[in-house]
Order: C-alpha cells, then sequence, then structure tokens
C-alpha cells in the first residue's frame, strides 16, 4: 500500500518561508512524478509544480514562479516544496500527490496522479 505523507504546513507571516515535505512509502515506490497541489475550501484542487526526475521542473501560475522551488531527495524517497516571499493568497490546504510518467506530459489531469496524501495546512497571515 503506497502512503504520502506530507509535513511542514503552518502558520506563517506573510513574507516569511515554509518547507514542506511529502515522504512517500514503501521506501520501494518510485514514483516518476511527483507534483504539488493546493485547494482553498469551495474551490477546486490547483496544481502547484510538478517534478520528474532529472527534468526541469513545472510551476504554474505567475503567482508562484519565482517564490515555490519543488525539489526531489531520491534517497529518502521525498520531495519537497520551498516556498518563499508567502502572501495571504497562498493560504490553503497543500496536497503532495505521485504518479507514472504521464502525470508529468502535457495531457494530463489531475487524474493523472495516482497517490494522495492528506495533505497539510499553511495559513499565511498579515
Amino acid at each position: 500500500q503506497v502512503q504520502l505523507a506530507e509535513s511542514g504546513g503552518g502558520s506563517v507571516q506573510a513574507g516569511g518561508s515554509l518547507r514542506l515535505a511529502c515522504e512517500a512509502s514503501p521506501p520501494t515506490y518510485d514514483p516518476n512524478c511527483w507534483g504539488w497541489f493546493r485547494q482553498d475550501p469551495g474551490k477546486e484542487r490547483e496544481i502547484v509544480a510538478r517534478l520528474r526526475f532529472g527534468r526541469i521542473p513545472d510551476y504554474f501560475g505567475d503567482s508562484v514562479k519565482g517564490r515555490f522551488t519543488i525539489s526531489q531527495d531520491n534517497a529518502k524517497n521525498t520531495v519537497y516544496l520551498q516556498m518563499d516571499s508567502l502572501t495571504l493568497e497562498d493560504s490553503a490546504m497543500y496536497f503532495c500527490a505521485a504518479g507514472p510518467t504521464y502525470a508529468c506530459l502535457g495531457n494530463w489531469s489531475v487524474g493523472s496522479f495516482s497517490y494522495w496524501g492528506q495533505g497539510t495546512q499553511v495559513i499565511v497571515s498579515s
């Protein structure tokens, strides 16, 4: 049974930083594509970033480009989302997802990701 476990969420003041982590288990699971999504109550889940091993990451939305960085530690089977210069609009539940290669290709959808974490809350205050 593959499981994804997020951590690192919390409360931070605007302008601050957080680093989210998502560890996959069992260690033998090695996804070809990782993704970070976020969701506000009553809104659709939106992708923030995705990473295919050995490739340049994709970032979605001008608001996160230059502020968010997705990275992977293969040894720990973990993917990270470094979030800097946080704004009030970044407050949301953040989810990590993992899936096959096509989840990181052009013709992808949210359903392309096979596994999801339970989410970690990020609250940015003024």
